[in-house]
């Protein structure tokens, strides 16, 4: 087993680096990340300088020049099926699924891991399913999709995501798609050092009711969707855990903040909500930085679907400490 080249990753739709981070943590290299927004792929090259970063669309890179690259990924657009998308699928012109087929086609990767909404998973896409399966077959793939709670792997919300990975034959029987990995942290665990950081004497009280997951964190996208915490059914749910999801807070409550205030979360705290290391940076204006983070694939999850690829690829990744164990541990100290 060869344990110590890193593997290489040709990335689309990579937004702000969720997938990006995650796939890191499991031993993949970037040899190139695409993006076409700007904020987001700022944010990339912000992040990781020396990573090769580009702005624009997918459609516009050869994956030729990748030949035998080992993992092509992405986080495809979830408009097409998604319900505000109204589910369109194949006939909606942000459906990128032919254009990841094609770079697959073109670099014949060692592996495949695309994500996606649940709602791809519905009954109505079967058959839209089924033809993608079809033409990863034919190209000498067997592949699958799961369904995945974040909330599975250590991420303090729900966040369904659907999963496709795909492994030359060769490696099929080497691959196993990872297991849950336990109870997630609540809420106020996570926030706790942030919600505290401005003197906050209520923070304490605050986290200990915020003892649950949070809703799925919802982007929106530039034509639906401001920075606030989704949909009524969503902000009744962060209500539940004394969150006002009306919107985005600029600043983290302070120490003459009543101890009954219900606070807005910061765009930091819904990146750790997202499961984003504390010291990943973001680029662009407060809506825009809401967008990059709510549109994220979390990267625990990432680094756990990553791991089971690079794995049966042969290559072992060590393991990482999750970024809310210091959070569980300030908790503690506190109390």
């Amino acid at each position: 087993m060869n344990t110590t080249t890193p593997l290489s990753a040709l990335e689309i739709c990579a937004g702000a680096g969720g997938q990006s981070v995650g796939l890191e943590g499991a031993g993949f290299g970037h040899a190139l990340a695409v993006e076409i927004d700007k904020d987001a792929a700022a944010t990339l090259k912000l992040n990781r300088p020396s990573w090769n970063v580009h702005h624009g669309d997918v459609r516009e890179i050869n994956g030729r020049e990748y030949k035998g690259i080992d993992l092509l990924a992405g986080g495809v657009p979830c408009p097409p099926f998604s319900v505000a998308g109204k589910q369109l699928g194949a006939d909606d012109e942000r459906d990128l699924f032919p254009e990841a087929l094609r770079l697959v086609r073109e670099a014949n990767p060692r592996a495949v891991m695309l994500e996606n909404v649940k709602g791809l998973a519905s009954a109505r896409f079967a058959t839209y399913r089924k033809s993608i399966l079809d033409e990863l077959e034919e190209l000498g793939y067997h592949a699958d999709w799961q369904l995945f709670y974040s909330s599975e792997f250590g991420v303090p919300q729900l966040r369904p995501r659907f999963i496709l990975v795909a492994v030359k034959n060769r490696y099929h029987k080497k691959f196993a798609w990872p297991a849950p990995q336990g109870t997630p942290p609540t809420v106020g665990e996570v926030l706790l050092p942030l919600m505290a950081s401005g003197g906050w004497a209520g923070a304490k009280a605050w986290a200990a009711n915020a003892n649950n997951v949070a809703p799925t964190v919802v982007g929106g996208s530039k034509k639906h969707g401001g920075a606030d915490l989704g949909p009524t059914r969503a902000k009744a749910g962060w209500l539940q855990l004394g969150v006002d999801g009306k919107g985005i807070a600029n600043d983290v409550p302070g120490p003459g903040t009543p101890l009954d205030h219900i606070p807005r979360l910061t765009n930091q705290m819904v990146a750790r909500i997202q499961g984003f290391p504390p010291e990943w940076q973001f680029s662009g204006l407060k809506t825009s930085v809401y967008r990059q983070i709510g549109n994220a694939f979390p990267p625990p999850v990432a680094t756990a679907i990553g791991t089971s690829i690079a794995t049966a690829l042969g290559v072992k990744a060590a393991a990482k400490k999750h970024d809310w164990e210091d959070s569980e541990r300030h908790l503690r100290a506190v109390g």
